[in-house]
């Protein structure tokens, strides 16, 4: 989810990646269906671990879960932040739907602190 709200808002700004301790190689159903609510399709997505993203180049570390330890991998040299989400995970679309909604905040907070925001038309 927070992949394709910070690809959606950060428009040609970022661009994000998805990765898990654990991926499953799938996104779950639920997570699709709480995005397209929303408009953003998971279309052709799949949950990937950290050595499938380029960390190396990334400037932020997202730590998204609770009590779920994640180090910084080998190479990462940007800001770690953690965001003490829930996981969702079978515990029905009320809660896919908060856990949605709360990634959306995060992420345009994030986004508030580091990309430029649009220029204003000119007159």
């Amino acid at each position: 989810m927070a992949e394709a709200w910070a690809n959606h808002f950060g428009k040609d700004q970022v661009q994000a990646f998805s990765a898990g301790t654990h991926p499953i190689g799938i996104v779950v159903a639920d997570t699709v269906e709480a995005m397209d609510e929303k408009g953003i399709s998971l279309y052709g997505k799949r949950s990937k671990g950290l050595r499938d993203v380029p960390v190396a180049e990334m400037d932020f570390l997202v730590v998204m879960g609770l009590d779920v330890p994640c180090e910084a991998p080998a190479g990462f040299k940007g800001r770690k932040i953690e965001w003490g989400v829930p996981d969702p995970y079978s515990r029905g679309m009320d809660t896919f739907r908060n856990v949605r909604d709360m990634i959306e905040r995060h992420v345009l907070a994030l986004l508030a602190e580091v990309v430029e925001p649009p220029n204003p038309p000119e007159v």
